[in-house]
């Protein structure tokens, strides 16, 4: 858990398709309500993810509106709003893109439709029926899905900006209406050279986010 960090350049040699199902099979042991198991899995390889990368970056770059499945967060505020600044600046200091340099931001952002240059894509996605807790639950699967990675080699990035265009995730998929698309998450070998994989964010102290009650 302390090894995984969320990569933003990776080689573009393909994983395995046997080393990628050892993930999968792993993920698949997650906890979920009445082991309900909810989330379904869409992953490119080759030509796919090309394909995939050129309708989500026409669709992010067009400037059309975001269209997600989940309701986004209303705002950032107080400590969750310092953490959100320190990763961003930790990233813009990492490949040199000044502050205040909003050009330079909405570059950056971009790169997430690039999938910043990953050979597969997983897109996560659930049954509208199970609401919010069903999305919960994937968020389980997520992290069990990017530690087994680790444990083989492999780096990955969730992306919840991969949601910010759910239609367009749909579409190009053919997934039914009551899919509702949770995150995507870009994986592949890392770019160990790259400057944006040259630095690790900070974790909040155990006593920042936990009490402990004994009477």
């Amino acid at each position: 858990m302390r090894a995984r960090f969320s990569c933003r350049s990776f080689r573009r040699d393909a994983v395995p398709r046997a080393t990628i199902e050892r993930i999968l099979s792993a993920a698949q042991t997650t906890a979920s309500w009445c082991n309900s198991q909810p989330w379904r899995v869409e992953i490119t390889s080759g030509k796919a993810t090309d394909k995939f990368r050129q309708a989500m970056y026409a669709a992010a770059s067009s400037g059309r509106p975001t269209v997600g499945d989940f309701e986004f967060p209303r705002e950032y505020r107080g400590v969750y709003l310092e953490r959100r600044r320190e990763s961003g600046f930790q990233l813009y200091n990492a490949v040199g893109i000044a502050r205040g340099d909003k050009a330079g931001y909405a570059k950056q952002a971009l790169e997430n439709y690039n999938f910043f240059g990953a050979p597969h894509v997983a897109i996560i996605h659930t049954d509208e029926a199970l609401g919010v807790y069903g999305a919960v639950d994937c968020g389980g699967y997520v992290t069990s899905f990017m530690l087994a990675a680790q444990a083989l080699g492999v780096a990955t990035v969730p992306q919840a900006a991969l949601a910010f265009h759910s239609d367009v995730v749909r579409e190009h998929f053919g997934l039914d209406e009551d899919r509702k698309v949770v995150c995507g998450i870009s994986f592949g070998y890392p770019d160990r050279d790259h400057k944006a994989n040259s630095y690790r964010t900070s974790r909040a102290a155990i006593s920042e986010t936990v009490r402990f009650l004994d009477d």
